[in-house]
């Protein structure tokens, strides 16, 4: 037998189909191997059942049919089957040994492979290394190449892993599987199939068999596959290998794991997870470590499963199989697949409720688990979720929430919330805590069409079922009295606060963290309609009573001091708002750090506090240093993020800056449509304030249709008496009016001062701000007469309710200003003066603000003819603004021509 030379053509190799797609660079790869030495070479491909390793091997064969003699294809998935092979071949070479009994006809075999070379032998199937060890031992001379589903061991001998196909090749597979028997077919939706098939060759092939023979489309494919997944992933066209299916592919591997029970286990949860990157802490911990490990190694070795040092992963046809449940597979009963569920659900269960939606540290937790949660709640019906998996959803949605999707969390709060009523009923602790969570989704999608019924609804439940004195209850009272203030309604959100902080102060006493926080809530209630008198009382009691109870440091604490600061600012105090926000800043950054969201929170105040001052200098620099923060800490679509990329447009737009202003809006609006939608109070808000860059930087063209627009929403979405929409109506009014168009500015500025006078009271701000513009409208038009009462009263007004709020100042002026139109220089000029006086005191000598007061101030002495007054004035100034502005700035040059036309006045 050693000196039989192989008859020329030799060959048992499968037949090609015409069908091998793909592979060039894996048919490079065998291709290098086995011509990387003169001496004999061994190649093992290997990878997951149905991936195309028999293909592959089978392709290079015929490739290289003629570079050896002979070629000789053994399927070996038995030791029975490979001694078979080899018999058969040794029958090929001498055929006379054919009635040799099979042991002697193996061995000749044997013999004469280790006696030749250039031939081929591949060995279809491996189960394990191991099983080659005595061919290996004996033969090396030739090339073998094997396949194999096991990954680990082949030790001396080069590998290659075979992963799944690229989408556009297993595109074109699955294109010319179906057009060989239906030339015409339409395979729209055939990208999205061969992706749900993970495209994997083997469950590619079955695909288009079946569609071929039954003439449907990918899509459809796709819907019986989502519907009937237990028949279609073992149904076979006509004639196909009923063996080589979906469902019986993995079955023999599986079958040979049988002494590892966890293995199985195992596979049947992580099918319940996303495919990739499953963490390592999500399986059972009840299983002994060891036990463990040698299951993963098992299913690992045998391509199941990838695993990595932190994670594991799964190919999606492999997990849609292991889940679909098939009384006749010993691998795939219901009762087990039941179990699996229930083990994964407990795990993600577990696993976000340890951690804390509201904490940016934590997010990395969820964003590791949530892919996971979510695709085990996409395979689960709602109508079948247990309380855990009501609770998994409750968990996801409070973490989407926080992140802005709205959307998404109202969809699983609100599974949540109705599988807890269905297993519970409504008045359960567990329902109502997710109808709280669901009512305050709502509110964060600015809905609160529905969240303020949903939160009445809850109150009146726990009123019911708890009593009036339940701190459930009082929380209850508290949030809808929140969502009243989110709709503009303050007449029914202040006496709710007023009895909620009532009945903390009775029940829990004046100390309770409740009752601190709803102190602080009732004073934010003040603030909101303008009476800042009782907003500060509250805040400074509230920062008082948490520094003595919590101490100075306390997180609770810096909340209040920054509170506190910001009502101060809202009062125009900016000498005690901008010390205050500074030192809550350096606090959180000290105690909290500089990335809490509390100090992000903190900066974002202070910039304000300058930015309300007119210190666009130091105010700037805190808003971006906010947004680069926020964007790295939060990622660039957080709700926090797009305010904060919105508030330094609005500093860029202050300091007449539209050229960076602009295009930061139009992206906060961009964002804000995207992540919150279109009708979304931050939408309506962003759009409202691009429109304002827009009218700063003097394009009306684009300005006014886009405030139009705002206003439209704002009426339809908030209705026409919100809050927000009396601003969107004051803009718009005030476009008309930037455009010389007075017959449609002065009716809507009437309307709108009548609006707030009605809806928010004389004195709140906005009523204020709305009689000023109105009186700057009647001004503009020449009618002073209505104008100058307006003013006065105005002044009178926002001295009363403001003091010497920045505000105040600016109606004096504008009434010194209309003085002057009327020629009273003996009323404009003390005017004048004690506005300077004002600004010099609060904002100092040199503030781009006081530098414009004393420009008029000198100009009204001017007007007088008091020229010993007005020019040391404008030199005074001038001076200010070439040191502080420097001399090529606009305003210096206004206040240089000013002062040039004084000087020559007094010439004359």
């Amino acid at each position: 037998m050693e000196f039989i030379t192989a008859p020329p053509g030799l060959a048992r190799i499968p037949a090609e189909t015409g069908l091998f797609v793909g592979r060039t660079s894996e048919l490079d790869l065998v291709e290098a191997a086995v011509t990387s030495s003169g001496r004999a070479v061994v190649v093992a491909v290997h990878g997951l059942g149905g991936v195309g390793k028999t293909t592959l091997t089978a392709r290079f064969a015929h490739l290289h049919a003629t570079r050896y003699t002979p070629v000789w294809w053994i399927p070996a998935d038995s030791p029975t089957a490979l001694d078979t092979g080899l018999a058969d071949l040794a029958t090929g070479l001498t055929p006379q040994s054919a009635a040799l009994p099979l042991e002697q006809r193996t061995e000749l075999g044997l013999r004469w492979l280790a006696t030749h070379d250039q031939w081929l032998l591949i060995l279809d199937n491996l189960p394990t290394p191991g099983h080659a060890a005595p061919l290996l031992d004996r033969v090396r001379t030739g090339t073998i190449v094997i396949t194999s589903r096991h990954s680990g061991g082949w030790r001396g001998i080069e590998t290659i892993r075979l992963d799944v196909l690229p989408p556009d090749k297993a595109v074109e597979l699955l294109t010319r599987l179906v057009r060989a028997d239906w030339a015409d077919a339409n395979l729209d939706g055939a990208e999205q199939l061969c992706g749900e098939l993970g495209w994997l060759p083997l469950a590619i092939e079955q695909a288009g068999a079946y569609i071929a023979q039954t003439r449907i489309a990918p899509h459809a494919y796709l819907g019986l596959l989502q519907q009937y997944p237990a028949q279609m992933f073992t149904a076979t066209a006509e004639g196909g290998d009923a063996q080589r299916t979906m469902a019986r592919v993995w079955h023999l591997t599986l079958d040979k794991l049988t002494d590892t029970p966890l293995a199985g286990q195992l596979l049947r949860q992580l099918a319940w997870y996303a495919p990739d990157n499953i963490p390592r802490h999500l399986l059972p911990t009840g299983s002994a470590e060891p036990h463990l490990l040698h299951a993963l190694g098992r299913l690992a070795a045998y391509s199941m499963i990838t695993l990595n040092a932190e994670t594991i992963s799964v190919h999606r046809v492999v997990q849609a199989v292991s889940r679909t449940p098939d009384p006749d597979d010993p691998h795939r009963q219901p009762a087990d697949i039941d179990h699996a569920r229930e083990t994964a659900t407990a795990a993600l269960t577990e696993a976000l409720s340890e951690v804390d939606p509201g904490r940016p540290a934590h997010w990395p937790k969820f964003t590791v688990v949530m892919p996971h949660a979510q695709a085990l709640l996409d395979q689960t019906a709602d109508a079948t979720d247990d309380e855990t998996r009501c609770d998994l959803a409750g968990y996801l949605g409070c973490y989407l929430q926080e992140q802005g999707d709205n959307s998404a969390a109202i969809t699983l709060l609100t599974r949540a919330t109705r599988g807890r009523q269905r297993l519970n009923g409504p008045d359960h602790p567990g329902t109502l805590a997710w109808r709280v969570h669901l009512a305050s989704a709502y509110t964060s999608a600015g809905d609160l069409t529905r969240s303020i019924p949903l939160f009445k609804a809850i109150l009146t439940d726990c009123e019911r079922v708890l009593g009036p004195d339940h701190p459930r209850t009082l929380a209850s009272r508290s949030n809808l009295a929140s969502a009243y203030t989110s709709a503009g309604d303050p007449a029914r959100a202040i006496p709710l606060f007023e009895a909620n902080l009532a009945d903390c102060e009775r029940l829990l006493g004046p100390d309770h963290p409740h009752t601190l926080v709803s102190r602080n809530n009732l004073a934010g209630a003040y603030e909101s309609i303008g009476d800042l008198t009782r907003a500060i009382t509250l805040h400074e009691a509230a920062l008082a009573n948490v520094e003595r109870v919590f101490g100075a440091e306390h997180p609770i604490t810096l909340a209040s001091r920054n509170n506190l600061a910001y009502v101060y600012r809202s009062a125009g105090n900016l000498t005690r708002a901008i010390p205050l926000s500074k030192r809550a800043l350096a606090d959180c950054e000290r105690i909290l750090g500089p990335e809490h969201p509390d100090t992000l929170k903190s900066r974002n105040n202070l910039a304000h506090a300058y930015d309300s001052a007119g210190d666009l200098t130091q105010a700037t620099p805190l808003f971006e240093a906010n947004l680069a923060d926020c964007e790295r800490l939060l990622g660039p679509d957080h709700p926090s993020t797009l305010v904060a990329r919105n508030n330094l447009a609005h500093a860029y737009n202050s300091a007449g800056d539209p050229a960076r202003a602009i295009p930061l809006h139009k992206a906060a609006l961009a964002n804000a449509e995207r992540v919150f939608g279109a009708e979304h109070p931050h939408t309506l808000s962003f759009r409202d304030h691009l429109a304002g860059a827009y009218r700063s930087a003097g394009d009306l063209t684009r300005a006014i249709p886009l405030y139009e627009t705002a206003l439209a929403d704002r009426e339809r979405v908030l209705g026409a008496e919100h809050p927000h929409t009396l601003v969107s109506r004051n803009n718009v009014a005030g476009a008309y009016e930037s455009a010389g168009d007075l017959t449609r500015a002065i009716p809507l500025y009437e309307k709108n001062l009548a609006d707030c006078e009605r809806l928010l009271g004389p004195d709140h701000p906005s009523t204020l701000a709305s009689r000023n513009n109105l009186a700057g409208a009647y001004e503009s038009a020449g009618d002073l007469t209505r104008a100058i009462p307006l003013y006065e009263k105005n002044l009178a007004d926002r001295e009363r309710v403001l003091g010497q709020h920045p505000s105040t100042l600016a109606s004096r002026d504008n009434l010194a200003g209309a003085y002057e139109l009327v020629g009273n220089l003996t009323r404009a000029i003390p005017l004048r003066e004690a506005n300077l006086a004002d600004r010099e005191r609060v904002l100092g000598a040199e503030h781009p603000i006081t530098l414009v007061f004393r420009d008029n101030l000198a100009s009204a002495y001017e007007s007088a003819g008091d020229l010993t007054r007005a020019i040391p004035l404008y030199e005074k100034n001038l001076a200010n603004a070439e040191r502080v502005l420097g001399p090529e700035h606009p305003s210096t040059a206004t206040i240089r021509s000013n002062l040039e036309a004084a000087v020559a006045k007094q010439a004359r």
